[in-house]
């Protein structure tokens, strides 16, 4: 069963969601541990599924529901090549907290532009 555009592009916007809010929980638990003794930061992995939906959009010319299943939002130690982890840089945390922040309010005004169609559509083009 082939899903619908509307339906994929709700549930991409909504996995993107998902992430940015995960994204903000991940830096501010970073910036909150900074100075803990024994603290490993953790980032959000997330961009490089999207790359896998991404190749599948390049390939087949659509992203289908299981390209966009296999993305996945997951959470994991911020290290370096040798496995530690990499020090919390209080100004580039919250640089990347506000460049989060405004990721997700662009997220979220595509989803309400979106949906907002959708409620035309229902409503037969009245308002």
């Amino acid at each position: 069963m082939t899903q619908s555009i509307e339906a994929l592009t709700t549930a991409t916007l909504s996995l993107a969601l998902s992430a940015a809010g995960q994204r903000h929980q991940a830096i501010a638990a970073n910036l909150a541990n900074a100075g803990a003794h024994g603290y490993a930061p953790v980032r959000i992995a997330f961009e490089s599924h999207l790359a896998d939906a991404r190749q599948a959009l390049r390939d087949k010319g659509s992203v289908d529901a299981q390209s966009l299943a296999a993305v996945r939002v997951e959470l994991e130690p911020d290290v370096d090549a040798s496995g530690q982890p990499v020090p919390v840089q209080l100004d580039a945390a919250m640089v990347e907290m506000a460049r989060n922040a405004v990721h997700y309010q662009a997220l979220t005004q595509g989803l309400s532009r979106h949906l907002a169609i959708h409620a035309l559509a229902v409503a037969d083009g009245k308002r």
